[in-house]
């Protein structure tokens, strides 16, 4: 038997558009208009006589029928003004190793994002992580995101 290798191929188009009997909704913490998160309302049985059901929607803008999908120009960086805030420097990618792949590597290797991303990094004592942040007692907008869509 004859295994042969499958190249892996870049994704031309994906699945968009609205989740049937649900709809698609943001909201904001109270104050933070700046903040939007995402959720799904889902509509109940007419008989059931209740509001539709809110939960946190993971679906991300491929659901969002006012967003273009753009494959090659990778997703919309929804926290860039929030990092920007912070100061990091930009610093060189680390190179990608075989690894980081599953151990995979030749024409079994996915091929990269096409999107420029850049690459942030702290200065020497500078808060960097959620926990960082957390433990010094610095609320970021990633918690009130994540407090609001946590709550409901």
């Amino acid at each position: 038997m004859t295994v042969q290798s499958k190249t892996a191929a870049r994704p031309s188009s994906v699945t968009t558009g609205a989740i049937a009997g649900s709809r698609k909704i943001y909201t904001s913490p109270a104050g933070r208009g700046d903040i939007h998160v995402p959720f799904r309302e889902i509509a109940l049985d007419a008989t059931a006589r209740e509001e539709p059901y809110r939960a946190y929607d993971t679906s991300g803008p491929y659901t969002d029928p006012t967003v273009t999908i753009d494959l090659a120009a990778g997703l919309s960086p929804v926290r860039a003004g929030w990092i920007a805030k912070r100061g990091f420097d930009r610093i060189a990618a680390r190179t990608v190793k075989e690894i980081d792949n599953g151990g995979a590597s030749g024409d079994r290797l996915v091929p990269a994002c096409p999107a420029e991303h850049a690459v942030l990094g702290g200065k020497p004592g500078q808060l960097v992580t959620q926990f960082e942040f957390a433990r010094a007692g610095v609320i970021t907008e990633e918690m009130i995101y994540v407090a609001h869509r946590e709550n409901l």
